[in-house]
């Protein structure tokens, strides 16, 4: 007998084991791989779910705030001309001296006060509607609500504050319809 010819069965039997051995490896790496793909997409998969709730999520807000505005702001144009009429309203009533008022016969007296009933009414309505009043006097300078029309050298006011109010000012929300024209102080 040759070496060829001397057969070990053991060694048969190790040789049978080892090659499904190494077939499974090539499976269950190729499985792996294939596992670790499947996770890799899974992950751009959710990122890109994620990013498309919080994209509407964001549009959604967005909305709201747009309409929120939209009605807040719808009267904007509408309440910038109604200003002069409440304007006429209070010079109206600022042309008459109390004392004119007092020894004026009742008719005029029933005049002043419809004058006056309808000025409220109309400032009843712009309320309502987020439409308010600028009252500055007193207040600091702020040019987003004021146009300075002249200073007023002045010790009794610190320096860049209004002092004298000329046009009263009206705001709609967080917006300026109409600035008030006023006088700011200076140091003398």
């Amino acid at each position: 007998m040759t070496a060829d010819e001397t057969h070990d069965p053991f060694n048969d039997a190790f040789e049978d084991l080892n090659a499904p051995a190494e077939g499974a490896a090539g499976e269950v790496q190729a499985l792996e791989t294939a596992l670790e793909s499947a996770r890799a997409e899974n992950a751009e998969l959710k990122d890109k779910v994620l990013r498309g709730l919080a994209d509407m999520e964001n549009l959604r807000r967005r909305a709201e705030r747009e309409k929120a505005e939209a009605t807040l702001y719808a009267a904007t144009h509408f309440a910038r001309d109604l200003l002069p009429v409440a304007d006429n309203f209070t010079r109206a009533l600022e042309a008459i001296t109390p004392e004119q008022r007092d020894g004026a016969d009742p008719s005029i007296r029933s005049l002043l006060s419809g004058i006056e009933v309808t000025e409220r009414e109309l400032l009843q309505v712009f309320e309502r509607y987020g439409i308010r009043r600028l009252q500055p006097e007193g207040e600091k300078f702020d040019p987003n609500l004021h146009q300075a029309m002249f200073e007023v050298p002045t010790n009794e006011h610190p320096p860049g504050f209004v002092v004298q109010v000329v046009q009263t000012g009206y705001a709609i929300g967080e917006r300026c319809l109409r600035p008030a024209l006023v006088g700011v102080a200076k140091a003398p």
